[in-house]
C-alpha cells in the first residue's frame, strides 16, 4: 500500500533510510532540510501487508528519487510521477529505477548512468596530509577561481555566493593545498546531512599534478567525515578515476541513474 508520509512517519522512514546512508544521501538531506509537506517536496511510502515500510519515493521540485529494500509497487510509484505535471526527472539506484522505468509512458529524452561508490573506512593513511588546509567561507572566491581553471569543470555552475553559503551552513566543506602562493589542489563535499556526504570537486592544476595532492585532499576530507560517523559517496564515469578512489577505500555500490523526460 502506497500513501503520503508525514512527520508522524519520520522515525520509521529514517529507520529505513539509515540502513543505507550513502545510497540515500539526497533523500535524507532533503527531508532533514524541508520535511514532508512542502509544495515543492513530498514523500510517499510503500508498506507491506504487515505494515512495514519497504520503499520510499521523494519528490523534490521536478525530480523523483525512489529507494526500496524489497519488492515494491513500482507501477504505483510510476502512476504518482505520471500524474504530476511538473515531473521531468527520475534519479536513483539502477536496481530500483529499472523496476519503475517500464511503467513510465512519458517520452524519455536522456538516460545517463554513472558509477556510484561509497567509503565507510579508509584503506590507506597517507602521512603527508599536514599540508592540506581546511577552507573558510572567506576563501570561497579563491576556491571558485581554482575550479574554473580546470578543464574538466568547464561547465561548472558554481558561484562564489553558492560556495560561500555551503561553507557557512555546513552542507559543504572544502580542503585545499597551496603552493607558490596560490591554491593548486582541492576536494569538497556537497549535500552533507547528518549521516552522509558526497565527495565532489576533486581537482588539481595541470602544473601540479602527479604530486599526490588530490589524494591528500580527499584523504583529509574523508578522515574528518568518517570520524564524525558519516558515510561518504561519489559518482564517477572514468574507471581510471575510480581506481584512485578505490585505493583510498571507496567501493562500488551500484550505478546511479539519471532520467530526463520531455516536458
Amino acid at each position: 500500500m502506497i500513501r503520503r508520509l508525514t512527520k508522524d512517519d519520520h522515525e520509521q522512514c529514517f529507520a529505513l533510510l539509515k540502513t543505507a546512508p550513502a545510497e540515500n544521501l539526497f533523500i535524507i538531506g532533503d527531508i532533514e532540510a524541508y520535511g514532508y509537506d512542502q509544495e515543492f517536496q513530498k514523500v510517499w511510502g510503500d508498506f507491506s501487508t504487515d505494515g512495514k515500510l519497504i520503499a520510499v519515493l521523494l519528490k523534490y521540485e521536478n525530480n523523483y528519487i525512489p529507494f526500496a529494500v524489497a519488492e515494491f509497487d513500482a507501477e504505483g510509484f510510476a502512476v504518482i510521477m505520471e500524474q504530476d505535471r511538473d515531473f521531468l526527472m527520475m534519479s536513483g539506484l539502477r536496481e530500483v529505477t529499472a523496476k519503475i522505468e517500464p511503467f513510465l509512458k512519458k517520452r524519455l529524452v536522456r538516460k545517463r548512468e554513472t558509477y556510484y561508490a561509497k567509503c565507510t573506512k579508509l584503506q590507506i593513511s597517507q602521512s603527508e596530509v599536514s599540508i592540506v588546509k581546511k577552507a573558510s567561507p572567506g576563501e570561497a572566491e579563491r576556491l571558485v577561481e581554482l575550479v574554473n581553471q580546470i578543464p574538466e569543470f568547464s561547465d561548472s555552475i558554481i558561484t562564489v555566493e553558492k560556495k560561500r553559503r555551503g561553507l557557512e551552513d555546513g552542507t559543504s566543506r572544502t580542503f585545499y593545498i597551496e603552493e607558490d602562493g596560490k591554491m593548486v589542489s582541492t576536494a569538497s563535499t556537497a549535500a552533507e546531512n547528518s549521516m552522509s556526504a558526497m565527495v565532489v570537486g576533486v581537482a588539481t592544476l595541470e602544473a601540479y599534478k602527479k604530486k599526490g595532492y588530490a589524494t591528500a585532499c580527499v584523504l583529509k576530507l574523508c578522515r574528518e567525515l568518517l570520524q564524525e560517523g558519516k558515510e561518504l559517496c561519489l559518482f564517477y564515469d572514468n574507471p581510471a578515476a575510480g581506481a584512485i578512489y578505490k585505493r583510498i577505500g571507496f567501493e562500488d555500490i551500484g550505478f546511479w541513474m539519471m532520467y530526463t523526460f520531455a516536458k
